[in-house]
């Protein structure tokens, strides 16, 4: 047994019949987990008959405790064994994302910018053909069977003949890899045309886009020199947006928000500008505090309560949408959601355990120098570099030292994290760590990121006790009911 940091005592505990569980105390009740990733409710006492073995076996209460592997004396351990292997799979894959930056120039200005990128007439700031060529040989020897192909930026269309050497040389690669071969490109879309968007289609490669609310917060957060930023965007969703109800075959365009300090007083208004667009769902991202975000927090940024209380309403809102009949889910819920309601892992980067940097995605930045994840390249620091795929083989790359050393400290094993009832659920990213605390490791339970993820889990934990809310949860994922007893 595992309790969390706020729990100060416990009593005797019979070691012979309770098995192995954290837990923490939520608006009245206890909630357990372990390392499977089941959960349930007890009220106080059931959870003192629970930890001392007196509990009813006739009982509703420990029939469900007994399903979810909290007995030891009925301890499924060839179940937990498989549960624990399904959700830890990507462990065995290797990096499967690889992103690409064809170029740090940018004719946009976003407040929040976090890859530090550059004008539009800055030199030197172009991936070339040697560099590229290099960056696709190296990203065909993953293991991986899956493999993502990332265009990121600056604004990648700025460097187009790139992208587009890069696409083809990695599907010639692939006809003999025959790995499973996915392309996306994030964009702005300012610079998009239609030669370009036959190309994206002819090629299947996704699109995802940034649209940060109504048109007065969307220029506010990404202001534009040559124009409105704005309808720029719009009007490239609405045309791409037509195509898709033509062609139920194409990739469905994304799209990202980042919540700034100019969003937070428009929960509702950014949840409906994404359903005015026909999308049916929206990821509701806090401030990455990294790049150009982390240089001016202090006039875009806000606290963490802060940002719940905005997250809170706009869940509020979405849930409320969805008990109406009206289908629309918010992306970072729905990846905790399948931690918590499901065996499988989503395999979120930034919720794992360890983290996907070096493991689960590269960056390959315009210069050839390679990065354990685009975090650390917007960070811009050598401990989280790698090599250059000019000078080193993949091998070589992923035997770095800097990526053993990220890969130990976002291990939640070794962490007051071990101790939380939300460890099965949760993540850390140890370059935000290093950006806020000049340590990979956090500095303690309460830190930044630790106070995010605790409030949205306690959010989503205290509405998954509401059945209704429950069946809304369930339907996000495509569940007709979740494989989690819960009492």
């Amino acid at each position: 047994m595992k309790k969390s940091p706020e729990s100060t005592s416990l009593v005797h505990i019979n070691k012979e019949k309770v098995g192995f569980f954290r837990f923490k105390e939520l608006k009245g009740k206890y909630l357990v987990t372990n390392d499977s990733g089941c959960y349930l409710f007890l009220t106080k006492p059931e959870f003192k008959k629970f930890i001392q073995g007196k509990l009813d076996k006739k009982s509703s209460t420990y029939k469900n405790l007994q399903a979810n592997n909290f007995i030891k004396d009925d301890a499924d351990l060839g179940k937990s064994i498989e549960i624990c292997q399904q959700r830890n799979v990507f462990l065995f894959q290797g990096p499967s994302l690889h992103i690409v930056v064809v170029t740090l120039r940018c004719n946009y200005n976003c407040v929040y910018c976090q890859a530090s990128s550059r004008g539009i007439g800055a030199k030197g700031m172009d991936m070339d053909k040697k560099t590229a060529r290099a960056v696709v040989n190296t990203i065909f020897q993953s293991p991986s069977k899956d493999i993502t192909i990332e265009f990121q930026g600056g604004e990648p269309l700025l460097n187009w003949p790139i992208v587009r050497f890069i696409v083809e040389l990695a599907e010639q690669k692939n006809r003999k890899a025959k790995k499973n071969l996915f392309i996306s490109l994030v964009t702005n879309l300012s610079l998009m045309d239609g030669e370009k968007h036959a190309y994206l289609v002819k090629h299947s490669i996704s699109i995802c886009t940034s649209l940060d609310g109504p048109e007065s917060l969307h220029n506010a957060n990404r202001p534009f020199a040559e124009g409105d930023s704005y309808r720029a965007t719009t009007a490239w969703i609405k045309k791409i947006k037509a195509r898709e109800k033509k062609d139920s075959s194409l990739y469905k365009l994304g799209a990202l928000v980042t919540i700034s300090k100019y969003s937070l007083k428009y929960p509702k208004d950014i949840v409906d500008e994404y359903r005015k667009w026909g999308f049916y769902g929206v990821h509701l991202r806090p401030l990455s505090l990294l790049g150009l975000s982390g240089k001016f927090k202090n006039s875009i940024g806000y606290s963490v309560p802060d940002f719940l209380k905005f997250w809170e309403k706009a869940m509020d809102y979405i849930i409320g949408l969805n008990l109406k009949g009206k289908f629309f889910y918010e992306r970072g819920s729905a990846i905790m959601l399948r931690k918590i309601m499901g065996d499988l892992d989503p395999n979120f980067l930034d919720l794992r355990s360890p983290c996907g940097a070096g493991i689960g995605q590269i960056l390959y930045n315009y210069d050839g120098k390679v990065y354990t994840c685009d975090e650390g390249r917007m960070l811009g620091e050598d401990t989280f570099i790698l090599g250059n795929v000019l000078k080193h083989s993949y091998k070589e790359l992923v035997s770095h030292p800097n990526l053993r050393v990220v890969c130990q400290a976002s291990i939640l094993e070794n962490s007051a994290c071990d101790y939380c009832a939300y460890k099965p659920y949760c993540g850390v990213c140890p370059v935000l760590n290093y950006a806020l605390y000049g340590d990979l490791f956090a500095p303690g339970p309460d830190n930044y990121q630790c106070q995010l993820h605790m409030g949205m889990l306690d959010y989503l934990f205290d509405k998954l006790q509401n059945k209704k809310v429950r069946g809304v949860f369930e339907k996000w994922m495509g569940l007709k009911k979740s494989n989690r007893k819960i009492s």
